[in-house]
């Protein structure tokens, strides 16, 4: 499965600082994307993630309360079809 970052996420950052394989980003542009996002074919949830979050915005997706459950489709949908992971030089 693959953790997921639901609606009370307030960009704070931590999450990606501490994702052992890089796949966390923040959205972009903000207005669109306003959370940070995970990339589900890339989690290996570890869950380093979930205890950094300082308002409990990301759970296992097999957790994930009924009424932020379109936050895992979005999740995906970010990297399948939205800005996905930013240029690297």
């Amino acid at each position: 499965m693959t953790h997921v970052i639901f609606d009370p996420c307030i960009r704070d950052g931590t999450c990606a600082d501490v994702c052992l394989v890089a796949c966390i980003v923040a959205g972009t542009p903000e207005a669109v994307w306003p959370w940070y996002y995970v990339d589900p074919n890339n989690c290996i949830d570890c869950g380093d993630c979930v205890a950094m979050c300082p308002v409990d915005a990301i759970c296992p997706a097999e957790r994930l309360p009924a009424q932020y459950a379109a936050a895992l489709e979005l999740n995906a949908r970010y990297f399948r079809t939205g800005p996905g992971y930013p240029s690297r030089p």
